[in-house]
């Protein structure tokens, strides 16, 4: 083996763990199916907000290699599988893209090869759909080659926890495998926690994430009553969550979005539904409450601007921040794309800014991109603030704006409205 380690799915989980190796001294050799993703990154461009092209260049100078040429595979001691699993039309788990890989990888891997996937999916993905698809190579898993599940743990645009320092959940087929996954994650990474198999290791995922869908939609569901009783429901988080034990703050806002909140639940939801055929009654009312908060959002535009004797048809309405969480430019599922559609339902004329995000559009909604952030804000009837991005100075926002939605908690005041 030339090869310590060939990530598939070079998005940002995929660069996230290859930069991670190759800092811990691994030689590493990345392969995607996009064939532009491939030429960026030897031209020294990432798509992950966290990287910047000095680290892709430095991880080229320290033998990485990017291809879209698999047979790097028969070269790797370990190959990582971190490929999207979105959603389907029917809100049901799209594994295509692993069951591809999979395919990919089991015509290339080698003996002793250890194979690890890191992509979300439903408890019993790992032995059910990718163990069958690596032993038609003829190859054993748990003594011809090692399989085990690590879940991805990257958070966009967290300046603290990075793929180093944040604990790395290892679950294998076998006690071997999971010894083998534990041995060289403990390359890359400080601390491993090893659970008794795979369906551990992707149910701690989902749980995770469903962790946070149901605790975000209690405090949306919650902003909802403040408002209609007059209660600040950002001074009631500030307040509960000086409290040391037994309360985490989660904060309200106009919807979820991302790669892991809007799908990871679902999938659970989904699997025990088809494998139990129950509902999973906390994940499909969360999903609910939160799905709605656009429409909420554009009800309370509506009534802002009917207070002060205008009409929502025909206002110009600013967005401002429509990537999914603040300082990043992924906007992925963000709820900005729910959002206006409902504004444009109502009539409002549609102008969006974020200093992150060059294009964005929403299908069937006329939408215009302001250049001039503070020229816009002050032609608008309404500007709504969705993310808090580090460079919006609000105050200036506050004093600019006709009339400012903030929709997450960023500023104070009477001047302005909050959710």
């Amino acid at each position: 083996m030339t090869v310590d380690l060939a990530v598939v799915g070079l998005g940002y989980v995929g660069l996230s763990l290859a930069h991670a190796a190759v800092a811990a001294g691994l030689t590493v050799a990345g392969v995607d199916t996009d064939p532009v993703v491939v030429s960026e990154l030897g031209a020294g461009r990432s798509r992950a907000d966290d990287m910047s092209a000095a680290e892709v260049g430095r991880m080229f100078s320290h033998g990485f290699r990017a291809t879209t040429h698999p047979a790097v595979l028969g070269e790797a001691a370990a190959v990582a599988i971190c490929v999207p699993t979105p959603l389907d039309g029917d809100g049901a788990p799209d594994l295509a893209a692993v069951r591809a890989a999979a395919t990919t990888v089991g015509a290339h891997i080698r003996p002793d090869t250890l194979v690890l996937l890191e992509s979300t999916v439903c408890p019993g993905t790992t032995e059910e759909v990718v163990l069958p698809i690596l032993e038609r190579s003829g190859l054993r898993a748990g003594t011809d080659v090692f399989l085990a599940f690590s879940p991805e743990r990257v958070d966009p645009g967290n300046r603290r926890f990075h793929t180093k320092n944040t604990p790395k959940i290892i679950g294998g087929y076998t006690g071997r495998c999971t010894e083998l996954a534990a041995a060289f994650y403990g390359r890359i990474v400080d601390s491993v926690v090893k659970t008794r198999g795979t369906r551990e290791a992707e149910m701690a995922k989902l749980l995770e994430n469903t962790y946070r869908q149901v605790n975000i939609a209690l405090v949306n569901e919650l902003s909802r009553f403040c408002h209609a009783l007059d209660i600040d429901v950002w001074d009631v988080v500030s307040a509960a969550g000086t409290k040391p034990f037994g309360f985490q703050p989660f904060r309200p806002g106009v919807g979820v979005g991302g790669h892991c909140i809007p799908v990871d639940p679902s999938y659970l939801g989904h699997g025990v539904r088809t494998k139990l055929g129950m509902p999973f009654r906390f994940v499909e009312l969360a999903n609910e409450i939160n799905g709605d908060m656009p429409r909420y959002v554009a009800q309370r535009a509506q009534n802002i601007l009917n207070d002060d004797g205008l009409a929502i048809n025909g206002a110009e309405v600013l967005l401002l921040g429509i990537a999914y969480k603040p300082d990043v430019s992924d906007h992925r599922e963000t709820p900005a794309a729910p959002l206006a559609r409902h504004l444009r339902d109502l009539g409002a004329r549609l102008t969006y800014h974020d200093p992150l995000v060059e294009e964005w559009s929403v299908p069937s909604v006329d939408l215009r991109r302001a250049t001039d952030l503070y020229a816009a804000a002050a032609a608008a009837d309404l500007v709504v603030l969705l993310q808090p991005h580090r460079s919006y100075d609000t105050d200036a926002l506050v004093q600019t704006s006709k009339r400012l939605f903030d929709t997450c908690g960023a500023t104070a005041g009477d001047s302005n409205h909050r959710l």
